[in-house]
């Protein structure tokens, strides 16, 4: 997706999320009555793959350039082509569209914006699913929704083609430091032949379940970020009201049962009135949309993230849909 900055809200630059180090594990599996999770072996290349990267934006040009790094001729497309532009220069060959990329590829990866950008690029006229060769692996790594991933599965299977829905947690650093979350949905063999291709690009890699698995493990995530967020920003406005300095108080409640990774990270940032995007206003918004959606379905009220989801509707209602998650500590200390 096209980045935007909002000229009346000057105060979005460039940075990115503070180090996220997580650790590797295997995938869940049902054990005696629970889950247990499993050390998964490695699986080794014998030959590099060619690999379709579509969406090189904030996170995918850094996920795709250690795919190159790795010795994987790529074929990127994005719709802003010049957000490729150090791929093609290091080597990876350019493409007027995602079709047109996956037609040469044996791996497809996308790291997109939206579900319409998933599913037009996946299922439209011309797209991935239609063009992509016999036998080659469809990887999507956008966060989107759990319903879509299994229709692109079954599209994918009656082509013959093997599908994984695998977004991602991490934020921009994450992806420039191959430390990424990776939940993933869809058959244990196509998760065989991804798992090296993942651990180029992170390190908590796991396999959840059948397609769209993938993406309920990432929309629990996301639950967790959205409304933790709205927990640190109402403690903090909270302390600046009642006349306290609210940087000394996130230094006395940041490393006690109140810490959390976005304290730790985000909070600072807020608190010099730092609110440049590592994860975007308008993206956590379409997540807990797709969530409530989700859980709609399952019949399970989510009442801390509807109140999560008109707050950050607030915070993009003033123009800053394009600036990070932590903004919503401005629309706070503004009312």
């Amino acid at each position: 997706m096209p980045e935007r900055r909002h000229g009346a809200a000057g105060f979005c630059g460039t940075t990115s999320l503070g180090k996220n180090f997580i650790a590797r594990t295997g995938p869940a599996r049902l054990h005696g009555g629970g889950f247990r999770r499993f050390p998964l072996e490695s699986h080794t290349m014998s030959a590099p793959l060619s690999i379709a990267f579509i969406g090189t934006g904030v996170m995918g040009r850094s996920m795709a350039g250690h795919l190159q790094k790795a010795g994987h001729p790529l074929h990127v497309y994005n719709r802003t082509r010049e957000k490729a532009s150090a791929l093609v220069e290091a080597g990876a060959t350019w493409h007027d569209s995602a079709g047109a990329a996956a037609a040469q590829a044996d791996v497809v990866i996308t790291m997109l914006g939206f579900p319409i950008d998933v599913e037009t690029t996946y299922l439209g006229s011309g797209g991935i699913v239609e063009r992509a060769k016999a036998g080659a692996l469809l990887i999507d790594m956008t966060t989107s929704s759990p319903v879509l991933a299994r229709k692109i599965a079954d599209a994918a299977l009656k082509r013959g083609l093997a599908s994984l829905d695998a977004p991602v947690s991490g934020g921009d650093l994450g992806a420039k430091e191959a430390r990424l979350v990776i939940m993933v949905g869809g058959e244990a063999a196509a998760f065989a032949r991804a798992k090296p291709l993942f651990e180029i690009m992170g390190k908590n890699i796991a396999l959840h379940g059948a397609a769209g698995a993938g993406q309920c493990c990432k929309m629990a995530n996301q639950i967790a970020v959205a409304v933790g967020m709205v927990a640190w920003v109402e403690a903090l406005a909270y302390a600046k009201k009642a006349g306290l300095d609210p940087a000394a108080v996130h230094g006395s409640i940041s490393g006690g049962a109140a810490g959390g990774w976005a304290m730790t990270n985000l909070a600072p940032r807020a608190l010099s009135d730092n609110f440049a995007p590592g994860f975007y206003v308008k993206h956590i918004i379409k997540d807990m949309k797709i969530a409530l959606e989700s859980a709609a379905e399952l019949k399970l009220d989510l009442p801390g993230l509807v109140t999560a989801k008109k707050l950050y509707e607030q915070v993009a209602a003033r123009g800053w849909e394009d600036c990070g998650t932590q903004a919503l500590y401005r629309l706070y200390t503004s009312l």
